[in-house]
């Protein structure tokens, strides 16, 4: 295992940004080198040993030579720092991508007319592209994930924010970045450890800090008073070239949450109003995938429903659609549609309940459309209606949401914008059936609305289908 507690002098202290940017390349440079390497054999395999432009010209079709974008598509949830530097997701992400692109592949080759597209050519393109990518992943987290390119960072406040940062950052491996230690200017803390991190000093210490241990950042979490001490010794930094950055930007960045039990009551009014705003643009691109994609939805529907409705006459009998009252965008009510997986009369009592984990309250039949996320194909419905999107956040009855406003703060946040068929919350967490835990979703949804964009929705489409591939739905 790697020494992290290293004080040596960073090579090169990589960003984020950096970090995509050399995963993007070395991916690029590799799928395109995959796609020689299939044309290659293709051409040795069918006698043209000359491997030449004629080649070139006249076996692959036009859209052969798109295989390394689409290859690039499938690898979107890799270039989550946190993802592309564990070797089992980076695996897991492999085998993804070429479960998704031989099984498209498969669809059309048996759905169109005889010997129109090259299993050769594309099998080889497949096979070179996951080898070939695993290595080149593997090289990356062997060099880029080391001592030598962490930046190191001191965190700027060793309260409540910062401390749980610091135990954020503690609890992941391999670590975005070397966490030197804090500064704080309460007396009693100084050199005590927060979250296994020494407190190192005070304003008056912090340049002397960051000489001496080699800082390349300042993380800012202050969030009550600051001394002006404190302002002056960080503007100094900031003027020496140390990066600045706030805890709730970090801490976006390291878990894909907003965190919202560390922010002001006006927080809504002074930053996420302008930052959820999204453009025009890509409210129309959005609306149009979610007609496309309900399109084909509702055809999926149509031809597993005798098999579905037969399956739950058999288990419970009628009614084999569910339909209930849920809460869209700007609190506007519509009808959710679902296939019946729980028993007739699931709330006798007319207490609005949230669904958990192994819910007696669901059917043999149910759990598996659960499972293999069956249950949720009317949902196309409402997508072609407009009452959901594909991507967003989840839609929750009125009674519950009620509930939740009561306890959680900035709750009623997630109906800016229109709930979805599948969102940024479902991907990265369970059921909630607390409010803890639905606290954790709302960090989830808040993140999305601030950050969303179509990369974003189509990365989330793609770990929906990777969770239906793998029968995790509950």
């Amino acid at each position: 295992m790697v020494n992290y507690k290293s004080s040596q002098k960073p090579l090169w202290r990589m960003t984020s940004r950096e970090r995509r940017f050399i995963l993007l390349i070395g991916d690029i440079l590799v799928t395109i080198f995959s796609m020689f390497v299939a044309l290659y054999f293709w051409a040795v395999k069918d006698s043209w040993f000359n491997f030449s432009w004629d080649f070139l010209k006249q076996r692959p079709p036009d859209w052969y030579y798109f295989l390394p974008l689409i290859w690039l598509i499938l690898l979107l949830e890799l270039y989550d720092l946190r993802r592309a530097s564990r070797i089992q997701d980076v695996i897991q992400g492999i085998i993804f991508a070429v479960l998704v692109s031989a099984g498209v592949y498969l669809a059309i080759f048996f759905i169109s007319a005889p010997n129109p597209l090259p299993r050769r050519g594309v099998a080889g393109f497949i096979a070179a592209a996951a080898m070939l990518t695993l290595i080149w992943r593997i090289i990356y987290i062997k060099i880029f994930t080391t001592p030598l390119f962490l930046r190191r960072v001191l965190i700027v406040g060793a309260g409540r924010a910062g401390s749980t940062l610091a135990g954020i950052i503690k609890d992941i491996w391999p670590p975005p970045f070397f966490l030197v230690g804090l500064i704080d200017d309460d007396p009693q803390k100084k050199g005590k450890k927060i979250k296994g991190a020494p407190v190192l000093g005070n304003s008056r210490d912090l340049m002397s800090v960051i000489e001496k241990e080699s800082i390349s950042d300042l993380i800012f979490a202050i969030s009550g008073e600051m001394k002006p001490q404190m302002f002056k010794a960080i503007l100094s930094a900031e003027e020496k070239g140390i990066e600045v950055t706030t805890m709730p930007v970090v801490y976006e960045e390291l878990t894909g949450r907003v965190p919202i039990q560390l922010l002001q009551d006006d927080w809504i009014l002074r930053s996420f109003l302008d930052e959820s705003h999204s453009s025009g643009s890509y409210e129309v691109i959005k609306r149009l995938i979610d007609i496309s994609v309900s399109l084909i939805g509702l055809i999926v529907t149509l031809a597993c429903f005798p098999l579905v409705a037969i399956l739950i006459l058999i288990d419970g009998g009628f009614p084999i659609f569910y339909r209930q009252m849920r809460v869209g965008k700007s609190g506007k009510l519509f009808q959710l549609y679902k296939f019946r997986t729980m028993v007739k009369d699931a709330e006798k009592d007319g207490i609005a309940r949230l669904a958990v984990e192994n819910d007696e309250r669901v059917t043999r039949v149910g759990r598996f459309l659960r499972k293999s996320r069956i249950d949720e194909l009317p949902q196309f419905i409402n997508v072609l209606r407009g009452d959901l999107s594909m991507v967003g956040p989840r839609a929750e009855r009125p009674e519950l949401i009620a509930k939740m406003q009561r306890g959680i703060p900035f709750y009623r946040a997630r109906l800016f914008i229109k709930p979805g068929a599948t969102g940024w919350a479902q991907v990265n967490y369970s059921y909630a059936s607390t409010l803890s835990e639905n606290a954790i979703k709302l960090e989830y949804d808040l993140y999305y609305i601030k950050h969303r964009n179509l990369l974003l929705d189509l990365s989330i489409m793609l770990r929906t289908i990777g969770t239906i591939l793998q029968f995790k739905g509950q």
